[in-house]
């Protein structure tokens, strides 16, 4: 587990799998979007509450990771095209900013033990995320139990569905 002290030692192995990740459907991501990745990941590690968790394979190449931030009270995504409801609005929430498993390595279990390890123990009332509803992981989502509670956009247009899961949950653990 890192904090935002420790994590900039992982940024490159992270921007390198971010970059493995999203050049897949639907997301289709080339090197404009990474690169704006990696030059947000210094703000991204100075928001309160940041924290990253990495899986490894036995030759310590990074396979999986999942980093968040607390969302405090009061805040929500910022294209929204709806209010959330006013118990989720006012409580602190976990945002999932990223959450990537390797291509090569989906199927194990990682993406779960990572979820779990990022949100266990968090003092945040709901954990939230934004997804592509085309990408196959929204599935994925809804199966562990993530409920969508609006739409967004992000800059370029893409939409995405805001999902929450309440805290403490325990999410899916597969192995």
């Amino acid at each position: 587990m890192h904090t935002a002290e420790s994590a900039t030692a992982v940024f490159p192995a992270l921007v390198r799998l971010y970059a493995v990740v999203y050049a897949e459907p639907p997301y289709a991501e080339g090197p404009e979007q990474v690169a704006a990745f990696a030059g947000g990941l210094s703000a991204e590690k100075e928001r309160p509450g940041f924290i990253l968790v990495v899986a490894q394979d036995d030759d310590s190449a990074l396979v999986g990771a999942a980093y968040g931030w607390t969302m405090t009270a009061g805040r929500w995504w910022t294209r929204a095209d709806t209010e959330p409801p006013e118990d989720l609005r006012s409580a602190s929430k976990f945002a999932v900013m990223e959450w990537v498993v390797h291509p090569d390595r989906r199927g194990a279990g990682i993406g779960g033990e990572l979820i779990h390890r990022l949100l266990d123990g968090r003092p945040e009332s709901w954990a939230t995320l934004a997804s592509n509803p085309a990408a196959p992981a929204r599935a994925i989502y809804q199966r562990a139990g993530w409920q969508q509670v609006g739409r967004s956009a992000m800059p370029d247009g893409t939409p995405m569905d805001l999902l929450v899961l309440p805290l403490p949950a325990a999410p899916v653990r597969r192995r």
